[in-house]
């Protein structure tokens, strides 16, 4: 328990320790969008030239080097929602997409128009609010809330796994991933704040990628758990109290999992602290403030987890853990397509009539809804499978019971 609390607050002592301010080139956000309708006016004329290359960099340009750079984005996330960062981050690629399907004139200059409309309310939004101690507060509160939550849960339901199923002394191997991620976290989002190799759509490659690859980690993880639920159960080494010994390459994958959770949140919440930091003007203590009341909800929520976890019988504890991690594993798979959508990676395929739900990493477009789907639908096979398998194994334990 001490150790999940020192990584937290060391997390949150090196994020306020890089935090710095994002620009001071600008008074306000509308100033910042005035620039960036002139750039979206710049990739309609080279459009209508007939440079569809040229206009779609120019479109990048007004994303990367202003929305992103600026700290547009994670204002808007801070003080809006993430689902209306989304709903901006989107139509940049719709723009580009339709760009490269070829579409009218007119059509490219309605979508430019949207997405400068939707610019301009964000920023009277932001520069009409009146900056408060308590929006200033929620505003921190809620990143650190959002940011933490994956991977407190992650790290929290891995360990209280180890623990219950009589592994407690190898709760360190992940508690040492969870520190090589966040030191590995504070190094990116140096890098990406300051060294230009590492910006633009890299940024968003390699965040996309580190997603990818988490869920593979989680979807391992999960399905090994539930594998693990049922024939301990059966063998009553938890009832005996015999101490199990895990593969080492289990022990790998539990740690890997966790160093994931931390990498994937370390750099963010770092990063959106230093856009929160040069938007505010007087309530730098709510920041703190709000900070310091996030690290203790995480933590009562890792504590709920470790008792939780004492509490319930073995088989719906690691029944229940594998099911959560799934579902963040079918979250981050949309969220990872989301990002290498952003870097240029993988087309857009919008699908109208659906809304982003970022919390869940669902987002409207075929590139993301697909491989979720797919992803969903071999969880839930899996899991009717093992229960096939639980079937099978009580009914031959019965057998031999009768025999006997």
């Amino acid at each position: 328990m001490k150790k999940i609390i020192a990584v937290i607050a060391l997390a949150a002592v090196l994020s306020c320790a890089l935090a710095t301010a994002a620009s001071a080139a600008y008074d306000t956000w509308g100033e910042v969008v005035d620039e960036m309708s002139a750039v979206c006016d710049e990739a309609y004329d080279i459009y209508i030239s007939g440079d569809v290359g040229g206009a779609k960099a120019k479109v990048d340009v007004a994303y990367f080097s202003y929305y992103e750079k600026l700290g547009f984005e994670r204002t808007v996330m801070a003080y809006v929602s993430g689902d209306r960062a989304s709903l901006v981050e989107y139509q940049f690629s719709f723009i580009k997409k339709a760009m490269t399907n070829g579409e009218a004139a007119p059509e490219i200059r309605t979508e430019l128009d949207l997405l400068v409309q939707y610019l301009r309310e964000d920023a009277n939004r932001l520069d009409g609010k009146e900056e408060s101690a308590p929006a200033v507060f929620l505003a921190s509160l809620l990143i650190i809330a959002r940011e933490g939550f994956e991977a407190i849960i992650i790290v929290g339901a891995i360990v209280a796994y180890l623990v219950k199923s009589g592994n407690g002394k190898k709760t360190a191997a992940v508690y040492w991933g969870s520190l090589i991620a966040l030191g590995a976290s504070v190094l990116m989002a140096i890098a990406l704040s300051r060294l230009s190799a590492i910006s633009g759509a890299n940024q968003e490659i390699i965040e996309g990628v580190t997603m990818l690859i988490a869920v593979a980690v989680l979807f391992y993880v999960s399905n090994w758990m539930v594998g693990k639920a049922e024939a301990d159960a059966w063998s009553g080494y938890i009832e005996s109290k015999v101490e199990s010994s895990l593969a080492r390459g289990s022990v790998f994958s539990l740690a890997f999992a966790a160093f994931l959770a931390v990498f994937r949140e370390g750099a963010e919440v770092i990063l959106f602290y230093q856009a929160l930091l040069a938007d505010t003007q007087t309530y730098i203590n709510m920041i703190w403030a709000g900070l310091g009341v996030g690290l203790v909800a995480l933590v009562v929520i890792y504590i709920l987890i470790r008792v939780l976890s004492f509490r319930l019988p073995l088989k719906p504890f690691f029944l229940g853990t594998s099911i959560l991690l799934s579902v963040m594993a079918i979250s981050f798979i949309g969220s990872g397509i989301k990002e290498l959508q952003e870097g240029n990676v993988i087309g857009v395929t919008p699908v109208n009539g659906l809304s982003s739900v970022d919390l869940l990493g669902i987002y409207p477009t075929l590139e993301t809804l697909i491989p979720q789907a797919v992803l969903l639908a071999i969880t839930v096979a899996t899991f009717v499978l093992q229960i096939r398998k639980w079937k099978k194994a009580r009914e031959r334990a019965s057998a031999g019971e009768v025999k006997s």
